[in-house]
């Protein structure tokens, strides 16, 4: 399993693009499509014509806008270049109306020549191939429902907790995972409702007991301080912060590991 960081910020961060990560186990998963996301995408050097399954946590704009110039560039390619393969969009509760009325709005991308399919996920697990994807509720805003993701291939485990506060559904999706990419928005010294500080990071991986943890999502504040040291204070894994197109390659094992 292999995954890139294509966003490591938020909306309007000066030098990182936002929310965004694509997973390459024997499928090519794509974890959130945030402003800029897209042109990481390219630059990593990923064909997105492949991209056939895109997770989305949460339904602020600064986690799917990407997707607009997405769907427009395949709906272009696959009319006039060459054909590609459907696409489906799985997401929390409201994804199908917000994805399905984008769709319909934006000129051109009802006719899309290649299928699309918008599933919402519950709490569980789906299977793509050999590769398991499992969904569990985090905290983040009251009035959405928002979700963070665990993957597992060939044993290796990865999970995202998308934007969320510290929880126990997310200590859940980390469970034992080999790399945890955790919302470190603010520092300890300046915490913020709906987003984990880098204490709260710490805290998530050491009781998940997580091999190694990836601050990531990094309001511009964040970046002031020592965050690194901040989540080293409760979690004595290793820790990496996360920066734009870097990748990571998990190993792989005998055997899955079941939840």
């Amino acid at each position: 399993m292999r995954m890139t960081v294509l966003g490591s910020g938020t909306n309007v961060h000066p030098t990182r693009a936002a929310a965004g990560y694509l997973v390459e186990t024997d499928q090519l998963l794509l974890f959130d499509f945030g402003p800029r996301t897209l042109m990481n995408l390219i630059k990593a050097g990923a064909d997105r014509h492949r991209v056939r399954h895109l997770f989305i946590t949460h339904h602020h704009t600064d986690h799917f806008a990407d997707f607009l110039p997405f769907f427009f560039d395949a709906v272009f390619h696959a009319k006039f270049v060459a054909p590609r393969p459907g696409l489906t969009i799985y997401g929390p509760r409201g994804t199908r109306r917000l994805f399905g009325t984008l769709v319909k709005a934006v000129p051109g991308f009802a006719q899309a020549p290649f299928p699309l399919t918008i599933t919402e996920m519950r709490d569980g697990t789906i299977r793509i191939g050999r590769t398991r994807v499992t969904a569990g509720t985090v905290v983040h805003s009251p009035s959405l429902h928002c979700q963070g993701y665990r993957v597992e291939h060939n044993g290796a485990v990865f999970a995202y907790s998308g934007d969320a506060e510290y929880c126990a559904g997310l200590v859940e999706l980390c469970q034992g995972a080999d790399v945890a990419v955790l919302d470190c928005s603010f520092p300890v010294q300046r915490p913020g409702a709906g987003h984990m500080h880098a204490g709260d990071c710490g805290r998530v991986a050491r009781e998940a007991g997580a091999k190694r943890l990836i601050l990531s999502h990094f309001y511009p504040v964040a970046e002031r301080y020592d965050v690194k040291a901040q989540a080293g204070r409760t979690f004595d894994g290793r820790i990496t912060l996360a920066r734009d197109r870097m990748r990571i390659t998990l190993p792989s094992r005998a055997a899955p590991r079941s939840r």
